[in-house]
């Protein structure tokens, strides 16, 4: 749901009440001057209707398609609403308006009454409804908000992981090259022994055949 919809919904519940309020108390004026004063303000008012009721449709239609379509739906009852208030206030404007209503005030009164209340009491019951619509929009938003967070950390755990492996695995390829190092050297060392090594025995044993020469020579 949307908070931007919720405020331009409850002020046209309260202006929608006030201007059937007016419409009512004005239908039974007979000051010319009166009638005139409140007939503008309704107009005012009806005009600031229509206002909010385009505010509402455009908000809607800014929304996703399964919120849209519950507001648009609602958005309809305020609409037929409101064309009711226009019929209420061009019937009071008429020029045969005090006429009509003097021919039929006793019948009217208590008819004028009664659709007042109902107004009054499906406002209100609108405003109720919205009330718990909103609320369990927000509950949903909470848990949906819940959902997104907690999937959030798990990508977070999951990134810290793969950076820590990421490390570790840098550090096993560095200690292998530095290993790689260490046994070459260590081979080249065991080659350049192998060769020294051979040498000395190669000279050892030319030593020994030369003394035995020698030997042989004096006998």
């Amino acid at each position: 749901m949307s908070e931007v919809f919720e405020g331009y919904e409850r002020q046209y519940c309260e202006l929608s009440a006030n201007l059937s309020r007016k419409c009512n108390s004005t239908s039974h004026l007979s000051d010319t001057d009166q009638k005139k004063e409140k007939v503008s303000e309704i107009k005012s008012g009806l005009d600031d209707a229509d206002v909010l009721i385009r505010k509402m449709d455009l908000e809607a239609r800014s929304l996703q398609p399964s919120v849209k379509a519950m507001l648009l739906a609602k958005l309809r009852e305020y609409k037929s609403d409101l064309n009711k208030l226009k019929r209420e206030f061009k019937r009071i404007s008429s020029p045969n308006a005090h006429e009509e209503l003097l021919e039929s005030a006793t019948a009217d009164a208590p008819t004028g009454s009664g659709e007042h209340r109902e107004r009054m009491a499906m406002s209100v019951e609108r405003v109720n409804q919205s009330g718990e619509r909103i609320k369990e929009s927000r509950r949903m938003l909470l848990e949906t908000e819940e959902l997104g967070i907690s999937i959030v950390e798990d990508l977070n755990q999951q990134r810290e992981t793969l950076l820590h492996s990421r490390n570790k695995l840098h550090g096993v390829d560095d200690a292998i090259s530095k290993s790689k190092k260490v046994l070459t050297s260590m081979s080249r060392r065991i080659t350049r022994n192998k060769w020294i090594v051979g040498s000395i025995i190669a000279a050892l044993i030319l030593a020994i055949i030369f003394i035995l020469i020698i030997k042989l020579s004096h006998h």
